[in-house]
C-alpha cells in the first residue's frame, strides 16, 4: 500500500476536515501499489491522518475515504456507506426520487448516485471511484433493488483525472422516460439524453416555495431547461412563459404541461438574454421571474467575468419586473459564493433603479448535504427578491 507523507504543516486543513490532499503539499511517498488504489496519509511528523484513493495523473492525489486505519474498502464498506446515506434520505421523507449519494458529503468523493422513480443514475468522477464502478454497482442493487442503473459520467472533472466519458448502461434496462413525483406532480425525466443524470433534484424544494410567489401572476421561467419551475408556477399562474436555447428543453417543457394537464404554459426556444433584451424593447412586463441559469464558471480564473454575466442578466430581468412583483435569481457555482452573489443582486438593483427587499434566502434540497469544511458542497444560492 501507498504511504504518502505531507509536507510540515500541510496536515492542519485535513486535520480541520477537509478531504482532499493536493500533490503539491505531497512531501513524499512510500512503497507502489497500483493507481487508483487505496493509500495511507500521514504528516510529516508520521501522524496517521486517513485513507483514501490515490490519482498520480491527477492535482488531487488523495481523496480521503476515512480516518480510521484499519478501513478496508471492500464490499462491506460500500454497503455501510451507500445505505447510511439512503437511510438518511429516507428518515428526510424521500422516496420517489433524490440524491442518494452525494460525494465527499457521504464519506464518497467522486460518486454520485440519483434516484428517478424505479431507476438510479450514476455519476464518477475519480479514478478510485471508477475501478469499484462493480462494486458500486452490486451495492445498489442489493440495497435499492431498482429496474435499471445508467451511467452519465460526462464532466470535465474526469478528464482531470485521466479518466474518458462515458455513458451507457450499468445494469437492467432503462427507458427512454421515467416519470417521477415531484411535489404532487408528474415530472418527465431522460436519463439517458437530459443534463447531468437526467434532471436537477437540488432545486425540488425551492420549486416547492415558489408557487407563494405565482398566484394569478405572469411568469417568466428563464433557463427552463425541462420546466421543474415552470411546471410548478403553472400550477396557480395567470401564464407562464418557459425560455430555453434547447428545444429538446422546451420540448419537454410542453410534455410536462401535458402530463399534469396545465394549458397556460407557452415556451420559447432562444438565448435568455436575447430574448429578456426583446422584451425590453416590445415594454413587456411580468408579475414574477426565474433565472437558473447554468454555472457561468467552472473555475476561479472566470469568477469576475461570471458575475458580470450574471450581474447583466439580473439587471435585464428586473428592469421587466411589474411594481411589487418577485425575482427568483440562483446560482449553482460553488465558486461564486453568498456574499458574492448577495452583492451582484445588490448592484443589479442599483443598475436597473429597482428597489428590492429580500423574502427568502435557501440552498439546495435536503438530500444535498454540504460539508462544512468542503466549500464546493455548499453550492446552491437561490434569493427571493420583492420588487418595490
Amino acid at each position: 500500500m501507498y504511504k504518502v507523507f505531507l509536507k510540515k504543516n500541510e496536515e492542519k486543513r485535513i486535520l480541520n476536515g477537509e478531504s482532499l490532499i493536493y500533490a503539491n503539499e505531497v512531501l513524499r511517498i512510500e512503497n507502489k501499489d497500483k493507481n487508483g488504489s487505496l493509500s495511507e496519509v500521514y504528516s510529516y511528523d508520521g501522524l496517521f491522518i486517513g485513507k483514501g484513493y490515490i490519482n498520480h495523473l491527477s492535482k488531487v492525489l488523495v481523496r480521503l475515504l476515512s480516518r480510521d486505519k484499519d478501513m478496508i474498502d471492500d464490499d462491506d464498506f460500500f454497503y455501510s456507506r451507500i445505505n447510511d446515506a439512503n437511510k438518511y434520505r429516507l428518515e428526510m421523507g424521500y422516496s420517489d426520487n433524490y440524491r442518494a449519494v452525494f460525494s465527499e458529503s457521504d464519506g464518497l468523493p467522486g460518486l454520485i448516485v440519483d434516484k428517478y422513480s424505479n431507476y438510479l443514475a450514476i455519476e464518477i468522477s475519480s479514478l478510485g471511484m471508477e475501478l469499484k464502478k462493480n462494486t458500486i454497482v452490486d451495492t445498489l442493487v442489493k440495497i435499492f433493488n431498482p429496474l435499471g442503473i445508467y451511467e452519465k459520467c460526462e464532466m470535465s472533472l474526469r478528464e482531470k483525472e485521466g479518466l474518458k466519458d462515458t455513458t451507457g448502461l450499468l445494469y437492467g434496462e432503462v427507458p427512454d422516460e421515467v416519470i417521477i413525483i415531484e411535489n404532487n406532480l408528474k415530472i418527465s425525466v431522460d436519463i439517458k439524453n437530459g443534463q447531468k443524470t437526467g434532471y436537477f433534484l437540488d432545486q425540488k424544494e425551492n420549486r416547492y416555495a415558489l408557487r407563494n410567489y405565482t398566484n394569478n401572476k405572469t411568469v417568466l421561467d428563464c433557463f427552463s431547461n425541462t420546466g421543474g419551475f415552470t411546471i410548478n408556477a403553472a400550477l396557480n399562474a395567470k401564464k407562464v412563459i418557459a425560455v430555453d436555447i434547447s428545444k429538446r428543453a422546451t420540448d419537454n417543457v410542453l410534455r410536462n404541461a401535458e402530463l399534469n394537464n396545465l394549458n397556460n404554459v407557452e415556451v420559447i426556444t432562444d438565448d435568455v438574454f436575447n430574448v429578456l433584451r426583446r422584451f425590453k424593447n416590445e415594454n413587456k412586463t411580468f408579475d414574477c421571474i426565474i433565472l437558473d441559469p447554468p454555472a457561468f464558471t467552472k473555475s476561479v480564473s472566470e469568477i469576475k467575468d461570471a458575475l458580470r454575466g450574471y450581474k447583466d442578466i439580473n439587471t435585464l430581468a428586473l428592469k421587466l419586473i411589474n411594481k411589487g412583483g418577485y425575482l427568483i435569481s440562483s446560482s449553482c457555482s460553488h465558486y461564486i459564493s453568498l456574499s458574492m452573489f448577495e452583492k451582484m443582486l445588490l448592484e443589479s438593483s442599483i443598475s436597473a433603479k429597482r428597489k428590492c427587499r429580500v423574502v427568502e434566502i435557501k440552498s439546495q434540497a435536503k438530500d444535498h448535504l454540504s460539508v462544512l469544511e468542503e466549500n464546493n458542497t455548499m453550492y446552491l444560492k437561490f434569493f427571493v427578491l420583492k420588487i418595490d
